[in-house]
């Protein structure tokens, strides 16, 4: 258990190590994720951000970057999201798409449920545990001095890519993004078919 506290701010780190979103195809997690995801694309088609699927994104992702080898797949997900799906890790280390990254946003905290603190901010390790589930290329980012480094791994890797962003437990941004379900899956079709 580290006694190291985040004191990254996920508005601007988030977008540094991200940098220019429109270069993958982004499946999104809920709550403070989709917000950052939302804002950094402005909406845009090539993100499909997830609603009312708690810990569905990672294997969501999986499947993307099984069906697509040939582009560069982004999760973007939180530490209480993937809490309920860490299985998925596993299979994304053993099966080891080349092209996907996992990006987890960690704040400690439940931002879809009340906002109460998460197993990461009791001492649960999700680095450790993504290295423990087969994931080789892993890091953690705890200053803006390692998120060049982490941003390189995350577009750069030649395996499935694990980044764990420690930021504070400020919100994610106010992005009104739309909750049209169809339009979504329509836009991200659409995405899908303009780089294919």
């Amino acid at each position: 258990m580290s006694d190291r506290l985040p004191s990254l701010d996920r508005a601007s780190a988030v977008p540094a190590i991200i940098r220019e979103p429109e270069d993958f195809l982004i499946i999104s997690g809920l709550a403070g994720a989709a917000r950052d995801v939302a804002a950094l694309t402005n909406d845009g088609d090539n993100a499909f951000i997830m609603a009312g699927a708690m810990g569905a994104a990672v294997m969501m992702g999986f499947g993307l970057a099984l069906a697509q080898p040939k582009r560069r797949i982004l999760v973007v997900t939180g530490d209480g999201e993937l809490l309920m799906n860490v299985g998925a890790l596993a299979t994304v280390g053993i099966a080891n798409p080349a092209n996907l990254s996992i990006l987890c946003i960690d704040n400690g905290h439940y931002g879809e449920t009340g906002f109460q603190k998460s197993h990461t901010s009791h001492g649960v390790d999700l680095e450790k545990i993504a290295i423990g589930a087969a994931i080789r290329t892993t890091r953690t980012v705890w200053a803006e001095s390692e998120i060049p480094d982490a941003a390189r791994l995350l577009r750069e890797a030649n395996s499935s890519a694990f980044v764990l962003l420690k930021v504070t437990a400020a919100d994610a941004p106010k992005y009104s993004r739309s909750m049209d379900a169809a339009l979504s899956r329509m836009r991200f079709k659409r995405a899908l078919a303009a780089q294919n």
